[in-house]
């Protein structure tokens, strides 16, 4: 549970970096339009605190955690492959390997037990 609960804080973490890049950039008039760079840096720090708030439920072991945790992911993921695309391998390939790392985690057996709901344990052999 503490790996994928760190692989999203890395996610949130990454987030608050860009979102802290965007409004440096704003503050200084180097976004293409200043509307847009205060929105993306409110829309970055929210991120940054929702995508915390589901690494503090995983790491409790919240069952709702589970499905948020697994958005992120897949979406860390198509984001990776657009960034690879573009030619962005510096971002593209640690976010790819990230979500990965992410989705392991998560279908790891001890985590799939802890955040399924309705699991009370190893699954009965009913033939």
């Amino acid at each position: 549970m503490l790996a994928a609960a760190t692989v999203q804080l890395i996610e949130a973490v990454a987030v608050l970096g860009v979102s802290i890049f965007v409004a440096v950039e704003t503050a200084t008039g180097r976004s293409y339009q200043q509307s847009s760079g205060i929105a993306l840096t409110l829309i970055g720090i929210g991120t940054t605190l929702a995508l915390a708030f589901v690494a503090r439920g995983i790491r409790a072991g919240r069952r709702w955690s589970r499905t948020p945790a697994m958005l992120t992911q897949l979406f860390t993921g198509i984001v990776a492959i657009y960034l690879m695309q573009s030619g962005r391998f510096d971002w593209g390939v640690p976010a790819v390997l990230l979500a990965i790392a992410g989705f392991g985690t998560l279908l790891a057996p001890s985590s799939v037990e802890m955040l399924t709901p309705g699991r009370t344990g190893k699954a009965s052999n009913r033939g």
